[in-house]
C-alpha cells in the first residue's frame, strides 16, 4: 500500500511563489510515474505537471508552462511542485498521485492508483 501527503499550500498573492512537496510511505516509488493535479471549487480535476521514474523527464499542462516546475528526491521518497508567477486561475485543491508500475510519462489521471488528500493553494489578486 501506498500513502501520499501532500503539504506546503497556502495562501499568496498574486506573482508569488509556493512550494508544494508530497512524500511517500509505503512501497518505494522510485520506479513509478508521478503527477500533480488540481481541482477548483465546481471544476473537473485537471493535470498540471508530470514526472518519469527517473526525473529526467517532465511534462506540463500548458496553463503553467514555464511558471511550474516538478521534480523528485527518490531517495526521500518526495516529489515536489514549485510554482512561481501565481495567478487567482490557479487556486484549487492540489493532488500528487503516483502509478502503480508504469514509470513514464502519465498525463491521465486515469493512469494513477495513488492519490494523496490534496493541499489547498489559494491566489489572491
Amino acid at each position: 500500500q501506498v500513502h501520499l501527503v501532500e503539504s506546503g499550500g497556502g495562501l499568496v498573492q498574486a506573482g508569488g511563489s509556493l512550494r508544494l512537496s508530497c512524500a511517500a510511505s509505503g512501497r518505494t516509488l522510485s520506479s513509478v510515474a508521478m503527477g500533480w493535479f488540481r481541482q477548483a471549487p465546481g471544476k473537473e480535476r485537471e493535470f498540471v505537471a508530470a514526472i518519469n521514474w527517473s526525473g529526467d523527464s517532465t511534462y506540463y499542462a500548458d496553463s503553467v508552462k514555464g511558471r511550474f516546475t516538478i521534480s523528485r528526491d527518490n531517495a526521500k521518497k518526495t516529489v515536489y511542485l514549485q510554482m512561481n508567477s501565481l495567478k487567482p486561475e490557479d487556486t484549487a485543491n492540489y493532488y500528487c498521485a503516483a502509478t502503480k508500475s508504469y514509470g513514464g510519462i502519465a498525463a491521465s489521471p486515469l493512469m494513477y492508483n495513488y492519490w494523496g488528500q490534496g493541499t489547498q493553494v489559494t491566489v489572491s489578486s
